[in-house]
């Protein structure tokens, strides 16, 4: 993939986690109150119904268990234990425990699909997560041991659906949509019991209600998780990986614009650490075959046969004598 395309893979992929951020403001303000598991069953079941309406394409053979699997890792197991955390870890305490996701899918990346790890990457992982913390810090609090455990097996799940879905990659014949449908109705199916088991249905909803939850499921699921996933397939896991911390800064952001949060300094440098590490963590284009590894002045001499006769570089072009007088 050419310099161009991967920034514009890795500029569009990023839209989904941005998505995301915005998801935060809108469960806040339009939906009924204290029902995460409602909006991530409602979220994510429709509109994984909607995309296999479209494409009429189901799971079958060895598919049948694999989009069960990346479909509660990413989606349904994800959303639950993050909303568990969200409500026994206050000040955002889970979002810092969540912060060593793409130090997780650092290891498995190298593990179960052969990635290298480089020095850019763990640089990338500590700029992250030392982002996060400034992003999110509000304070010392008690940690409520369960509340962290459930914050380390959020960001598991997501590590673990990241690299098995690179891994595994989509069936011969599928396209995108009907595989994006295939792990939204596995989400969708895990977090309903759930739902109904502790939240139950609400009795009534108001037209703002219904607003919101349209905004979940077209662009907060439908469309946010087909980009992702075509994300995942053309980018690198861990580059991937990295694009999820885009998800809090647009949170809090989209706080101090609409919701009069204050955004202190050393949020904003952590907004800016984030960032680094982001860019940090992509691919870079790769070299032409046979390119010098620099070239500032005249290249150096064993690079390409640069300097001798028989490989003439551009500075070695015979220059003609002065003309007689």
């Amino acid at each position: 993939m050419k310099g161009g395309q991967q920034l514009a893979t890795s500029g569009l992929t990023a839209l989904a986690p941005a998505i995301w951020g915005s998801v935060y403001l809108v469960t806040a303000e339009w939906l009924p109150p204290d029902r995460p598991l409602l909006a991530t069953t409602v979220r994510t079941l429709p509109a994984g119904l909607i995309l296999l309406a479209f494409a009429r394409t189901l799971p079958t053979g060895i598919w049948l268990w694999r989009s069960l699997v990346v479909g509660t890792l990413n989606i349904g197991a994800f959303n639950f234990l993050m909303f568990v955390a969200a409500y026994r870890l206050p000040g955002g305490i889970a979002a810092m425990i969540m912060a060593v996701q793409p130090m997780i899918v650092l290891v498995l990346a190298a593990l179960l699909i052969g990635d290298s790890i480089r020095y850019t990457h763990v640089l990338a992982c500590v700029l992250g997560a030392g982002g996060v913390v400034l992003l999110v810090f509000k304070g010392t609090a008690a940690l409520d041991y369960a509340g962290v455990a459930a914050a380390l097996g959020a960001a598991a799940c997501l590590a673990f659906g990241i690299t098995l879905t690179k891994l595994w990659g989509r069936p011969d014949g599928v396209g995108l949509l009907p595989f994006t449908g295939w792990q939204l109705v596995a989400g969708g199916l895990v977090s309903l019991p759930f739902t109904l088991a502790i939240e139950g249905l609400p009795a009534t909803l108001t037209g703002t209600n219904l607003i919101g939850f349209a905004y979940l499921i077209s662009l907060g699921a439908v469309i946010s998780y087909v980009i992702w996933f075509r994300g995942i397939e053309r980018l690198p896991a861990l580059a991937v990986s990295f694009l999820a911390l885009c998800s809090p800064v647009v949170a809090t952001v989209l706080g101090y614009l609409f919701r009069q949060e204050t955004l202190s300094i050393p949020q904003l440098v952590g907004i800016l650490v984030i960032l680094g590490a982001v860019l940090l963590a992509q691919p870079r284009p790769a070299r032409p075959p046979g390119a010098p590894r620099w070239r500032m002045g005249r290249a150096h001499p064993r690079a390409q046969g640069w300097g001798h006769a028989e490989s003439p570089g551009p500075r070695d072009v015979p220059v003609p004598p002065p003309a007689r007088r």
